[in-house]
């Protein structure tokens, strides 16, 4: 049995720029939520997803902008996708899957604290994101990530040939090279190469010795790098606390809750009525009720 964990954050976003718009029968764009639907329904006819939840980011915000104000926040998104995200939560919860709507922490942390919980107790845990965030919750072949677009699995192995280093520096990794789209801003002068080239022999940040003359690999521009992270180190720290994921969200639910047992009927037809969602009305072939 294996355990399948959503990233409903990305596949909203993935939906509002890859689907047509769509208007409910009152005015309302809800072209995502159908795309989130359309998408999960097709997940959920492959062989072997039988147990599933779905995280989102309720709100964008989290505990992190309290440590660093600088973080990520909803600003620049389009609000006809931000009004979407707990219409698509109500939708995937009557469609039967259990969401996890995020507000203090982020969807990749109850993603990671899904994982950890549970990793022993199925055959394989699969995140379905692209995020590399999320790869740092990767252990062999136990815990993978799956790019549904690019249908791309990332085992351990998988996550050493893309960044150079193993699943557990993916934090350090992030925090030297700057991660764009959560405004981490990185080490200057830290790049794929030298993070990854450092890292794959250091393991961690505090571990890469404090003179050049220490280090035992070579790297270009040593002098610099070093000089630049010796004059950041606090703020390095900062970043690795930042991008590493969180293992501790309370989440209610045991295993056996999140098996999928079908969609509500009688709310789905009327949701899909709401929306206009005729074309997928029928399409869960398994019922609740």
């Amino acid at each position: 049995m294996n355990l399948h964990l959503l990233d409903a954050t990305y596949e909203l976003f993935r939906a509002y720029f890859g689907y047509p718009r769509r208007a409910a029968p009152d005015g309302m764009e809800v072209g995502a939520v159908y795309g989130v639907l359309d998408s999960t329904i097709r997940l959920l006819r492959e062989d072997g997803v039988t147990h599933l939840a779905a995280a989102t980011d309720a709100v964008i915000e989290s505990f992190r902008n309290d440590i660093f104000p600088g973080y990520k926040t909803g600003e620049g998104i389009e609000p006809e996708l931000l009004g979407q995200f707990r219409l698509a939560e109500e939708a995937l919860e009557i469609l039967g899957v259990t969401v996890w709507a995020m507000r203090d922490f982020e969807a990749d942390d109850a993603i990671a604290t899904a994982a950890h919980r549970w990793m022993d107790d199925v055959d394989r845990v699969v995140i379905l994101s692209p995020d590399k965030d999320l790869m740092q919750c990767v252990i062999g072949d136990r815990v993978v990530t799956f790019n549904r677009r690019e249908r791309k699995r990332y085992d351990e192995r998988g996550v050493v040939e893309k960044f150079g280093v193993r699943p557990g520096s993916i934090p350090d990794y992030l925090a030297l090279v700057g991660d764009a789209a959560d405004r981490v801003p990185g080490i200057p002068g830290w790049g794929a190469k030298s993070s990854s080239t450092l890292l794959a022999r250091y393991g961690h940040i505090e571990d890469i010795p404090g003179s050049p003359t220490g280090w035992d690999v070579k790297v270009r521009g040593a002098a610099r790098l070093s000089a630049n992270l010796e004059a950041a180190r606090p703020e390095a720290a900062l970043y690795r606390t930042l991008t590493t994921l969180r293992r501790d969200v309370p989440l209610a639910e045991d295993l056996e809750d999140l098996e999928w047992r079908g969609a509500n009927r009688s709310r789905f037809f009327e949701l899909c009525d709401r929306l206009g969602f005729g074309a997928i009305r029928t399409r869960p072939g398994r019922w609740r009720s």
